[in-house]
């Protein structure tokens, strides 16, 4: 019972990584306020038990950001763990193609979305004297090239940027700030290429330039993102943790051979 007697916020819970960590956190013991735009942070819920209250609301509104962290204060009498998880995809338009309200469309979200809910949850733990822990879901198409559009790419870089510059002018409050930076996951937003590999039998190949040559669960990003919210990375602070199979370890090489 790693969060036993905690209380968590979740965003983004209505599926895939968000789903999965509420329903973690909720398996060790914590509260779950999970936060979604979606009427399936319902299910989520029901799903995860415990005590999770769900409510569904617009992460890239500080209103409705602040009410629902509120909302964890007031239900569970304190906050202990954030997860600002929320995000979208945005597409593959070409740099050349992108238009002002497309790249603003993923960055209200995947950004600003992100900030509104570090902040909201960083103001409560420092209010209340918690030493907290406070999570981000960025990517590795933040790190670097080739994993995403440019949109969602430079909002992952963004995130990275903004957990590394939070944690140090969170000094002294003894709340954490991390990232986890998944590679290829079966979402719901990666649901179309999943489906696709599946209809032209080539599953085998999601996954393929990283070492262990498959795509991930969001349960195992969902584990990384609880070892941060839990006393085990009590010194664990500003970092960016690639969950990747090893993609982002390498230059880009077929696996297995070096010409």
């Amino acid at each position: 019972m790693q969060l036993a007697g905690k209380t968590a916020f979740v965003t983004g819970a209505g599926s895939g990584i968000g789903r999965a960590a509420t329903i973690a956190f909720t398996r060790e013991g914590a509260n779950v306020v999970a936060f979604d735009l979606s009427e399936a942070v319902h299910e989520t819920a029901a799903l995860a038990g415990g005590r999770t209250v769900a409510l569904t609301g617009d992460v890239g509104d500080k209103a409705s950001v602040d009410a629902a962290v509120a909302r964890a204060v007031a239900e569970f009498g304190g906050l202990d763990v954030a997860f600002a998880n929320a995000g979208v995809g945005g597409g593959m338009a070409s740099f050349l193609d992108l238009t002002v309200d497309e790249w603003n469309a993923v960055l209200r979200v995947n950004l600003v979305g992100a900030f509104l809910t570090i902040q909201a949850a960083a103001r409560a733990m420092v209010a209340a004297g918690t030493h907290g822990s406070i999570i981000a879901t960025a990517s590795v198409a933040g790190i670097r090239s080739g994993a995403g559009g440019m949109p969602y790419s430079a909002s992952k870089a963004g995130v990275i940027n903004m957990v590394t510059t939070a944690a140090n002018q969170l000094a002294n409050t003894g709340i954490r700030v991390n990232a986890v930076c998944p590679g290829l996951t079966e979402t719901g937003m990666t649901k179309m290429w999943f489906d696709g590999a599946r209809a032209r039998g080539t599953e085998h190949k999601l996954g393929q330039l990283n070492p262990l040559k498959r795509a991930a669960g969001p349960e195992e990003i969902a584990e990384v993102a609880l070892f941060l919210a839990s006393d085990a990375a009590s010194y664990v602070n500003g970092q960016a943790i690639a969950v990747d199979g090893g993609l982002s370890s390498s230059h880009p090489v077929v696996p297995g051979k070096m010409a």
